[in-house]
């Protein structure tokens, strides 16, 4: 499901799951395996004991490219973005690239305002980073570290005036929280919104909607902008300051970015400047200025200018312009792995993803609301920085492939990868690849509210080929590639260097991407397996759909024959409970599928605690279609039983319990999807 993976892969306010540099592939369940053939979890989603420079992390076998040079980069991304846009239908894009302390090139591209046809400016057009606004919130965290304020690896309960429970009995850290290992489900309930009267504030949000655990802290990565949003928290508490006001004062000010803020609604001041955004530039009317409930998480609205000297400061140990938001030893210690992983897989850096891009560290955090898409990306040893912001989703998600292909042409134009050579397949390929092939769920998911139907049907499949090598999903839009097994239980991209490896963690059969330090694969129990539940859905649908469309059907031909319908009195009116059977189910389907809708177009907005009445409601009842399916298991008993047996044909009865299955199975998928259990927290 596209959608879903666009959601799940947005390390952006939309969950859902949007694609930024939170690489995952969707996976799926594999057949059972022997656990000791499985590895066990090395420290490799743990805090390290000492956090390594991120320049030691860097290959040292490099390739060159075309030198970067303001002229070169300026035609190179001339003959690119104008084209992405018009194939793409995106509005506009703004990019700003520095170098050597300096901004090297910063350009608009497009309409900031489609109708007024006012372009795109680097300068002076604002855009939603989306969750590159964590970087902003991380760099604040970091600021009170460094004063002795707040300690990355204490109980952040410590610095809450409300209580994080955990069931696992272990505390949550800040260091937890950077490294989206704290545990917590995601969620969507009240994470976007339209209209300020109903967006709570993040403190509201924080303390109405808490997340579950769905892991012990420290052990599985799974994205949370909530993690993040109780972080911006903590600083507004310490300082004393909103945090909005904390990040102008601390961050924006001393670093001269005159056009940016953390506050929504757009603070008047701005309004002439923002760029407006669309679904697709071609679309009659822009979107409303999106409002960022997590606001720590994703709230900013900033000029490409503005993020150049954000760039510019963490390429100059936290200065630009004599102006100093961290120490040099600060910045060092924000730049370094504040995880630890496998060697070769990313790992996070205090809130940055570090990244092994073409032989090189590349820093960053990309970002994603509905309709602004943003990526940044820094080259430390380098002393380069690339922002970019799409102010459209484009055509069938378009933007997503156009950010990519802009971020990997750069990086492979100026700073190209080394030849890659793949190796000769293991002894044990077959074998391996068997043992890895299988369905999978991503950690970061909605397990409790009733959109977890949705993450159900959103598995995906790592397949074993016959020559040991294996198809799983790839990068960020999770298109199937090749791997091949380079190493017991780790396997290489054919042709690139993304890696895969098996591990078991708590007893789970989990697969773990190079290029994905915020999320893991985990198999599906078979129970609870894609084809399964689509198929019952498919099937269940199918016989009540035709069991209503046959009363019509056989009135119609008695009519025409003038034949009576043979029934006794009781027959029919077991058939009319039936009937209201039927109807009162697949109405209970209907609806829900109507209002899980929006979430397919990625509208958030409807889910929001100003409609909790009308979710309440739905999921009670829930109680009709339980007494439907009641009701058609009483039917079918009443017409097997040997009263009435001799009053029905065979085909009558058969039916009547297959419409009796269908009806329960239902049931059953509606409580595994928690469609008919109450939980508005969502």
């Amino acid at each position: 499901m596209p959608w879903l993976l666009a959601l799940m892969l947005a390390a952006g306010p939309i969950a859902a799951q949007s694609a930024e540099p939170a690489r995952t592939p969707s996976a799926t369940p594999p057949a059972a395996i022997a656990p000791d053939r499985l590895p066990k979890q090395a420290p490799a989603l743990a805090p390290p004991a000492a956090p390594a420079s991120a320049a030691s992390a860097a290959s040292t076998s490099v390739a060159a490219g075309v030198a970067l040079t303001a002229s070169d980069l300026e035609a190179w991304l001339d003959g690119r973005i104008p084209y992405a846009l018009e194939a793409g239908d995106i509005a506009g894009a703004v990019v700003s690239v520095v170098k050597d302390g300096h901004v090297l090139l910063q350009k608009g591209y497009g309409w900031a305002d489609v109708k007024a046809r006012v372009p795109m400016s680097a300068e002076t057009s604002m855009v939603r980073p989306g969750s590159t606004t964590k970087l902003f919130t991380w760099t604040a965290v970091m600021q009170l570290v460094e004063q002795g304020k707040l300690d990355l690896d204490r109980d952040v309960n410590d610095y809450l005036d409300f209580r994080i429970d955990n069931s696992f009995g272990r505390p949550i850290t800040l260091r937890h929280l950077m490294n989206h290992t704290a545990g917590f489900e995601e969620g969507l309930k009240d994470l976007l919104g339209y209209d300020p009267a109903l967006a709570p504030s993040n403190e509201a949000y924080l303390k109405q909607h808490p997340r579950p655990m769905l892991f012990p802290p420290g052990e599985v990565p799974a994205y949370s902008n909530y993690g993040v949003a109780l972080a911006g928290y903590i600083v507004q508490r310490i300082s004393g300051e909103a945090f909005d006001t904390y990040v102008e004062r601390h961050i924006f000010q001393p670093l001269g970015m005159q056009h940016s803020t953390m506050a929504q609604p757009l603070p008047e001041r701005f309004s002439p400047n923002m760029a407006k955004g669309y679904r697709q530039a071609s679309d009659p009317a822009p979107s409303p200025f999106e409002l960022v409930i997590t606001s720590p998480a994703g709230s900013a609205s900033a000029t490409a200018a503005d993020m150049a000297r954000f760039m510019l400061a963490h390429l100059q140990q936290g200065q630009v312009g004599g102006a100093r938001v961290l120490t040099p030893a600060t910045m060092a210690r924000m730049h370094s792995p504040s995880g630890s992983a496998p060697p070769g897989f990313n790992v996070m850096a205090h809130g940055f993803f570090l990244e092994h891009r073409n032989g090189r560290v590349l820093l960053g955090h990309g970002g994603d609301t509905v309709v602004f898409h943003s990526d940044l990306g820094l080259l430390p040893d380098e002393g380069v920085g690339i922002f970019m912001s799409f102010n459209s989703r484009g055509k069938d998600g378009a933007v997503y492939l156009a950010r990519k292909a802009l971020m990997d042409g750069f990086l492979d134009r100026y700073f190209p990868a080394p030849a890659v050579t793949d190796p000769p397949a293991l002894a044990t390929a077959v074998q391996d690849a068997r043992q890895i092939a299988g369905r999978y769920q991503s950690s970061r998911r909605v397990e409790h509210g009733f959109l977890s139907a949705l993450y159900l049907m959103s598995q995906s499949v790592i397949e074993a080929n016959e020559d040991g090598t294996i198809l799983a999903p790839s990068g960020a839009l999770g298109e199937p590639a090749v791997f091949r097994e380079v190493a017991p239980q780790v396997w290489r991209k054919q042709g690139g260097t993304e890696r895969l490896a098996l591990m078991d963690i708590d007893g789970v059969k989990t697969v773990v991407d190079s290029e994905n330090p915020v999320s893991v694969l985990q198999a599906v129990p078979p129970l609870r397996a894609a084809p399964l539940m689509l198929g019952a859905l498919g099937l269940s649908v199918a016989v009540l759909l035709l069991t209503l469309l046959g009363w019509p059907l056989g009135a119609l031909l008695r009519r025409a024959d003038r034949a009576p319908s043979g029934a006794t009195p009781a027959v029919r009116r077991l058939r009319r409970w039936q009937r209201a059977a039927v109807i009162l189910g697949l109405v209970w389907l209907a609806v829900w599928l109507a209002l899980i809708q929006p979430v397919l177009n990625t509208d958030l907005a409807l889910y929001s605690a100003s409609n909790d009445v009308l979710f309440g409601a739905l999921q009670a009842s829930g109680v009709f279609l339980v007494a439907a399916a009641l009701v058609s298991i009483w039917v079918a008993t009443r017409l097997l039983s040997r009263p009435l047996r001799a009053d029905t044909s065979w085909i009558t009865r058969a039916w009547s319990v297959v419409v009796a299955l269908s009806l329960t199975a239902l049931v059953a998928l509606g409580w595994m999807g928690h469609l008919l259990r109450f939980n508005l927290n969502y």
